[in-house]
């Protein structure tokens, strides 16, 4: 009897979790209903899931609307309409085209219109009906329908909330949607207080007056079904269009790969190739490798450098295809961490490109495998506790500074006001609902079926379908995602090959890792950890990490690129670790097995493949068991059914084996409280091949590899601080020039011309302009010749005389400043001249301009200074007792220090208080860190960005010193001397 029912997914409307609208028909006797979310069917594979467990016949559609109004509600009669009314919806949100008013005509689905939609027409198409709320028979026009056309007469009892409580947050989530207050919604704004669902005994007696529209009803639902299959892969089953094309394609690219990676005759190699062939085979996944092994094709094809990263890296065959760049044999990697015959979620590849490239890698996807088919991935993004309050409050019309205390306040209502209690009241109910559709990160989904047999598509502002669901969903359903992402760190390393061949004429080969990881230029970077701009290894924290186990090789770093991770650090396993590896012989093993099999990493687990070794050696749990465990442990699945069932089968496995009783639940206690938050070696590894290519470009062309950090703008630090380090790596650095920058930052040989695009109120339209109509007609000779030429406005002539960038003209930028203010009001022609004359020149006041006024003009227009030093500014010359360089051999000791402040990090002690840990520049240019504990944060706090004098005691852990501050004070800079006398 219900045929339009709505759950949370329609969104900022609905109140009921699909699992509950289910079980609430279950609890009703209720066999058969249907699922009608508003513009979207993204809820419909959970809402199936739900009703089978149920015992209920599920059926599914979608209600159209256009903002408030009804138009129609369409049922699929089985998936062929499911999918007729997903590409409906699709087109019309592709297409940005509005709703028609009926929708066409089609033999799998049927169409309700509410009552009136059908205006005068009254003749009604095939599998047409009007839906007749129960306050609607007493209408004349329900009556006429009910007379003239009694077959198509059905009953419309939408189901949107469980009870009154329900209905009063949907109030709240209208008022929301529509971004008015509580007191300000319209009854069109709503649904109906008696919208929820009720025994069928009480839906009959509110259309007894009419009971064949109740019969009319049940045969029309009776009539709908829908069949989901989950689990089945739902991907492209073909690659070549057959399977065992696919099969014989993947052998021949996996054999001469291994060929090129591993040479003719090692026999581990092609051993493991064998094995991984053997399973991809029979899990029917040789159609995906085949596919990411296309878009990598495509992409280095273009040029494009990437990382293929994630659990693919344990692959030997994917590195073979150069999918990856991670040796598996090399590194121990588990194949069944990828892919195992007993995984019950299909795996994925983690691709990541430069983002200057990724929208066209992806681009390739949609034109290789058609839209019909391809899509990118959803996520569904939900009202979190303090968006909730802030969101509740607003329909409250609460001002700021009280929805900003009761943010801060969290959920207890004591002490509040009818209405702010009733904000909290409301916000915590929320909590947790789905709130937005948004796009997963970087998932893409190539289906073998039109992929609107599974969902409606949303058109973002991105510009490429989306599906409806996330990918728990996409799992439950059987996709395997291809993951394409972007990072700034590939755009580093893409950047900085270009800029090599073009100002060394040299080609700098970043794919032969192999001879990378042995460079011994690198290696050096790396042992003194001058990571600045290099991927994942540049942070404070990361710099001393490397410095306290004395990283020097690249098994070292894909350790540290692991216990770097929060979840290790805060467990104490990172001290430990450190600890381990500074004095091997000191490391303790809980039993033989954990020696065998923890000794690269002295006896503590740092990876995933840690737990699966462990599981597999130790407790005899074959490894595709041992891998499911792990991720049961790691929260990659939605109940704890299996991880029960598996911890019950190590603990027999341990017995089998004969371990102690006590021993056995100590590596189980281990394994559980590491598994949570370890982080998987094929990730470490695929991260610290990146930062040693890197390294190796920082190392041989440095002032390449520092200008393409800047112009990519990702990097940890502040564009400051990566100019600080270009003038530390040997680059002269140029301020802006008319003649000389480009909108980005450009290399002549070792000098750096800064880049309009650091100017902060500079147009890039006119900067643009600039480059342009200089590599056309030439450079520029003078002012009046880039006035003329250019006819930049007025301001932001201003602004590049300020930043000194028509130094050039050999002319003090004060008296330039008084030119551009005479010539301001005369006519100028924006095309070159044949001849040019010299404009008279009143006289003029003599020039006021000065180091020091420069450097406050570059602080105004750049954030920072480029010609200078923060130092340089300073009133005082005391510059501390001890560089950075010499706080080693200081140990123990008081001392104070002066330094430019990089960054700070806050973090709250176990007993709540407030400390911060800081890294600072000091005179000489070197970085040193600072830990700033809750007493001496509180009466010493940071006063903004400068020069700090800073009193502490030098500490060292492991090497690595660091200024325990006891106070600290910002230094005062010297006066603005800039005047009013010249114009601005």
């Amino acid at each position: 009897m219900y045929i339009n029912c709505h759950t949370y997914y329609s969104l900022r409307y609905g109140t009921l979790p699909p699992e509950e609208l289910a079980g609430l028909a279950a609890s009703y006797g209720i066999n058969r209903i249907a699922l009608t979310d508003i513009n979207n069917s993204g809820a419909v594979p959970d809402f199936v899931k739900a009703c089978r467990e149920k015992g209920i016949q599920a059926a599914a559609g979608m209600e159209f609307r256009d903002g408030d109004r009804l138009l129609y509600i369409v049922l699929a009669r089985n998936m062929k309409g499911f999918c007729r009314i997903n590409e409906f919806r699709s087109l019309h949100n592709i297409n940005k085209t509005r709703l028609p008013d009926l929708f066409p005509v089609c033999e799998d689905t049927f169409v309700v219109y509410p009552l009136g939609a059908k205006g005068k027409q009254r003749r009604y198409g095939p599998n047409e009906y009007t839906g007749i709320r129960a306050g609607e028979l007493h209408l004349p026009e329900a009556a006429s329908i009910a007379k003239e056309n009694p077959q198509r007469a059905v009953a419309l009892h939408p189901v949107s909330f469980r009870d009154a409580a329900g209905y009063r947050l949907h109030l709240h989530l209208r008022a929301i949607d529509n971004n008015i207050l509580l007191s300000r919604l319209r009854t069109e704004n709503t649904g109906h207080p008696g919208d929820v669902m009720l025994p069928p005994f009480e839906l009959r007696q509110r259309f007894a007056a009419a009971k064949d529209i109740i019969d009319n009803t049940i045969e029309l639902l009776d009539k709908c079904s829908i069949d989901i299959e989950f689990g089945k892969l739902k991907n492209k089953r073909t690659f070549t269009g057959s399977r065992a094309g696919d099969k014989a394609l993947l052998e021949k690219l996996a054999t001469e790969g291994m060929k090129q990676r591993y040479g003719s005759n090692n026999k581990e190699a092609a051993g493991r190739v064998r094995h991984e062939l053997d399973i991809i085979d029979k899990l029917g996944f040789s159609s995906y490798f085949l596919i990411t092994w296309d878009i990598v094709r495509y992409s280095m094809s273009r040029g494009f450098h990437h990382v293929g990263r994630g659990s693919g890296a344990n692959s030997t065959v994917a590195y073979c295809l150069r999918i990856t760049d991670v040796d598996p044999i090399e590194l121990d990697l588990y194949f069944e961490r990828f892919i195992n015959p007993r995984r019950s979620t299909p795996p994925d590849f983690d691709i990541d490109y430069s983002w200057k490239d990724r929208d066209q890698v992806t681009d390739y996807i949609f034109k290789r495998h058609g839209n019909e088919h391809t899509a990118l991935l959803g996520t569904i993004s939900t009202f979190h506790r303090r968006s909730a309050i802030r969101e509740t409050a607003k329909v409250y019309g609460l001002p700021k500074h009280e929805t900003d205390k009761l943010v801060e306040k969290g959920p207890d209502k004591a002490g509040c006001d009818r209405i702010s209690a009733g904000v909290l009241d409301i916000a915590g109910k929320l909590a947790g609902f789905p709130n937005i559709r948004s796009i997963h990160a970087g998932g893409v989904l190539i289906s073998e079926e039109p992929i609107y047999m599974y969902t409606a598509l949303d058109m973002p502002p991105k510009g490429m379908p989306v599906v409806q669901w996330d990918m728990y969903v996409a799992e439950d359903l059987g996709f395997e995602k291809i993951d394409i992402l972007s990072q700034r760190g590939i755009g580093h390393i893409n950047e900085c090959v270009r800029l090599v061949s073009e100002n060394r004429g040299e080609s700098a080969d970043i794919h032969d890792t192999g001879a990378i990881k042995e460079d011994p230029a690198t290696l050096e970077l790396l042992k003194q950890a001058r990571a600045t701009g290099c991927f994942y290894i540049e942070s404070p924290a990361m710099r001393g990490l490397l410095k306290k186990l004395s990283c020097s090789n690249y098994l070292d770093l894909v350790a540290a690129s692991s216990i770097i991770r929060p979840g290790v650090s805060r467990s104490g396993m990172m001290q430990e670790y450190i600890k381990r590896s500074r004095d091997p012989e000191k490391a303790s093993y809980l039993h033989p097995v954990m020696r065998e099999q923890l000794k690269e990493t002295y006896g503590v687990m740092v990876y995933q493949e840690d737990v699966i070794k462990v599981c597999h050696h130790f407790a005899g749990l074959d490894l595709a068991d041992a891998d499911v465990l792990r991720r049961a442990m790691s929260g990659k699945y939605r109940s704890e059914k299996e991880m029960l069932g598996l911890a019950g089968r190590f603990f027999e496995g341990c017995r089998a084996k004969g371990h102690d009783e006590g021993l056995s639940r100590e590596v189980w206690r281990q394994i559980k409280s590491f598994a949570g938050y370890s982080f998987s070696k094929a990730h470490s590894a695929s991260f610290a091949v990146e930062s040693f290519q890197s390294l190796y470009l920082k190392a041989h062309y440095p002032v390449e590899f520092i200008t393409a950090v800047l112009n990519n703008f990702g990097g940890f630090y502040r564009s400051e601080i990566y100019f600080h380090e270009a003038k530390r790596l040997g680059a002269h650095i140029e301020l802006p020039c008319v003649n000389n920058s480009e909108y980005l930052n450009c290399i002549r040989n070792k000098t750096i011309y800064a880049g309009f695009v650091n100017i902060q109120d500079m147009e890039q339209e006119t900067a643009v302009m600039i480059v342009s109509e200089r590599k056309v007609n030439g450079p520029y000779t003078s002012l009046e010749d880039f006035i003329k030429r250019t006819s930049v406005k007025h301001e932001q002539l201003v602004i590049l005389i300020r930043i000194q960038a028509l130094r050039f003209t050999g002319t003090d930028k004060s008296r330039l400043l008084w030119q551009a203010c005479m010539a301001r009001d005369r006519t100028v022609f924006r095309h070159p001249e044949l001849f040019s004359s010299p404009a008279n020149m009143k006289n003029l006041p003599e020039p006021e301009s000065s180091p020091l006024s420069d450097a406050y003009d570059e602080l105004q227009l750049l954030g920072f200074l480029l010609s200078s030093s923060p130092f340089d500014l300073l009133e005082t010359n005391y510059m501390g007792d001890i560089t950075a360089d010499e706080m080693p051999v200081h140990g123990g000791m008081e001392v104070n220090m002066t330094g430019w402040i990089v960054n700070t990090k806050y973090v709250r002690t176990v007993k709540g208080e407030a400390m911060y840990f800081g890294c600072f520049i000091d005179a000489a240019g070197e970085f040193f860190d600072t830990v700033h504990f809750p007493a001496a944060a509180a009466k010493w706090p940071f006063s903004g960005r400068g020069v700090y004098l800073l009193t502490g005691r030098v500490d060292i852990e492991f090497s690595h010193p660091t200024l325990s501050v006891r106070k600290m004070i910002r230094l005062p800079i010297k006066p603005d001397p800039r005047s009013m006398g010249a114009p601005r």
